[in-house]
């Protein structure tokens, strides 16, 4: 019952309190204190409960994931590459085409220092750490990808928002079915590097062309 009240508290200061006050107006210093405590803080957990370490998904779950991967993938690449013609079609593919080097150096920076964190953090610790708290897988599902959208509050931007919660829906449905950490990492940087390769980086933070 403790452990349970203690987790609650926890989830509400890590994953809901702290990205929230990003948005209020206080020392940029104070955020950074914060925040790189946060994360020490939730590194302890991770260490202690052996969550970093490596392991190769079961063969089981290889071929449905790939194959519900190309199918949401598919998807994906019309939907926002129909968007991007629509909304802004000078930027369609304009990193890839103007500055080949730096699409290339953006897909491994995303994948390895932003994708690997957030999975581990949002879903492999998230659901090994607080699980008990919620059982309705469904209703688990739901709140996880609230509060992976919330962590992106500090950009302000609607569609990214969206787009979080969207993949926060995706990936806690795959991170539920396989428990693996490297299936779900895949999937992330699979849609997310297809978002910078199409032209919406520069909607989503990351850097442009110009």
């Amino acid at each position: 019952m403790h452990t349970n009240i203690y987790r609650s508290l926890e989830l509400f200061f890590l994953f809901i309190l702290l990205p929230i006050s990003f948005l209020l107006n206080y020392p940029i210093w104070i955020k950074m204190i914060v925040t790189v405590f946060g994360f020490i803080y939730i590194l302890i957990l991770i260490r202690r409960q052996g969550l970093l370490r490596l392991r190769f998904p079961d063969v089981v779950y290889w071929k449905p994931f790939l194959k519900e991967t190309i199918i949401k993938l598919a998807i994906i690449i019309i939907v926002t590459g129909l968007y991007v013609f629509w909304v802004a079609p000078d930027k369609l593919f304009s990193v890839l085409i103007k500055k080949p080097g730096l699409w290339i150096m953006i897909l491994f920076i995303y994948t390895f220092l932003s994708v690997w964190p957030q999975e581990i953090i949002y879903r492999t610790f998230f659901y090994e750490r607080y699980k008990q708290l919620i059982k309705n897988k469904w209703l688990f599902i739901f709140i996880n990808a609230i509060l992976f959208s919330l962590a992106h509050l500090f950009l302000k931007s609607f569609l990214v928002q969206l787009l979080t919660f969207i993949g926060g829906l995706l990936f806690a449905y795959t991170y539920q079915k396989t428990k693996s950490t490297t299936l779900v990492s895949i999937e992330h940087a699979v849609y997310g590097n297809w978002l910078f390769t199409v032209g919406m980086g520069e909607m989503l933070a990351f850097p442009g062309v110009d």
